[in-house]
């Protein structure tokens, strides 16, 4: 079981995410963003962010409003910042997809075998992984296709593989910080320091996935860096 202190924690930095995400949502629904994509985005990001998500909003993220752009131009963003901002919205997809894949998982646990559980996986953490990834990708490939598309002007098949290019390396590089920070927790901290099992349903779960999603930040930064001087993901 987890010490009483942890789980303190955890619930104070759920709510801490969630009040951070209310917070952008509520200014973007004010003030939206010029690419429609980072409406969803930002909110998104301050789930796991928290307060570093806001601080980037406001210095960064409210500048690329359609009205401070209407008054003051496109932003000048520094490179470090736009290859944040570009790892941001891969890393909102995959949190999106946890989220709906640990919950699906819970509520109709027999999805599972359709990603290996009992055949290719005896752990359901495994399966609940890739069933994640199938998720983060499907989501991944939507949020870069809205971002692509309407500053290239692309058809329809040539956006799906110029979002497929832009989103496969970083989605692939986040979930390897996140998943190799979530398998520590659950085989190293959870089963054989705690003798217990961390449940997707408990508020410690969700605070070492948003530690885990900043672990896939960070394995994530440098490839979209790379991708965005190749010209393969847009600049943000």
């Amino acid at each position: 079981m987890a010490p009483a202190w942890l789980h303190a924690l955890a619930i104070a930095f759920a709510l801490l995410g969630v009040a951070c995400a209310l917070g952008i949502a509520v200014d973007v629904l004010r003030h939206p963003q010029r690419m429609g994509v980072m409406n969803v985005v930002w909110p998104v990001t301050a789930l796991f962010g928290t307060v570093l998500a806001l601080w980037a909003y406001g210095r960064w993220g409210r500048l690329s409003t359609q009205e401070a752009i209407e008054r003051q131009g496109p932003p000048r963003t520094p490179g470090p910042v736009a290859t944040g901002t570009g790892t941001a919205h891969c890393g909102s997809a995959c949190t999106l997809a946890d989220i709906l894949g640990e919950w699906l998982a819970v509520g109709a646990p027999g999805i599972l075998a359709w990603v290996g559980l009992g055949t290719v996986f005896e752990q359901m953490i495994f399966a609940r992984w890739v069933l994640d990834f199938i998720l983060a990708f499907l989501l991944g490939i939507a949020f870069q296709y809205f971002a692509i598309v309407p500053m290239r002007k692309l058809a329809f098949l040539p956006g799906v593989w110029a979002a497929v290019k832009a989103d496969t390396l970083s989605l692939a590089a986040w979930q390897v910080g996140m998943y190799g920070f979530m398998a520590v927790v659950h085989f190293g901290l959870y089963a054989r320091v705690l003798g217990a099992r961390l449940a997707v349903n408990s508020f410690e779960f969700w605070f070492f996935m948003q530690i885990g999603m900043l672990c896939g930040f960070a394995t994530a930064y440098p490839v979209n860096a790379w991708l965005i001087r190749k010209g393969w993901k847009e600049r943000m």
